[in-house]
């Protein structure tokens, strides 16, 4: 399996890399996980330039995703969608992984 991204995710990215003036060709989005938020596991995002041993690689609607080893464990088969809705606004995570999340969406239990 991998780490997806959809299409309205990858444009959200994209636009950030481009306010923040980094380059697509040499900028990657780590996906991570950190033990923490209301059930244990919260999801981080964030931009490299470094790639590490053991990380695993995804081309994603054009978007060059990175997952540590221990972060795939949990991110594996995961799809990030945005949402801009009157609802929610930032990235939701669909985590076949998950046992249980919390209401914000953003930690969850495995």
């Amino acid at each position: 399996m991998a780490i997806q991204l959809t299409e309205k995710a990858a444009d959200a990215v994209k636009g950030t890399m481009e306010r923040q003036g980094l380059s697509a060709g040499s900028t990657y989005l780590r996906v991570s996980v950190s033990g923490g938020g209301c059930s244990g596991f919260s999801y981080a995002l964030g931009f490299t330039s470094e790639k590490e041993e053991g990380d695993q690689e995804f081309d994603c609607n054009g978007v060059k995703v990175l997952c540590d080893p221990q972060g795939y464990t949990y991110l594996n088969g995961t799809r990030i969608d945005y949402r801009d809705d009157m609802v929610q606004q930032g990235f939701a995570f669909e985590n076949p992984n998950a046992t249980g999340s919390c209401g914000c969406g953003k930690s969850f239990s495995a």
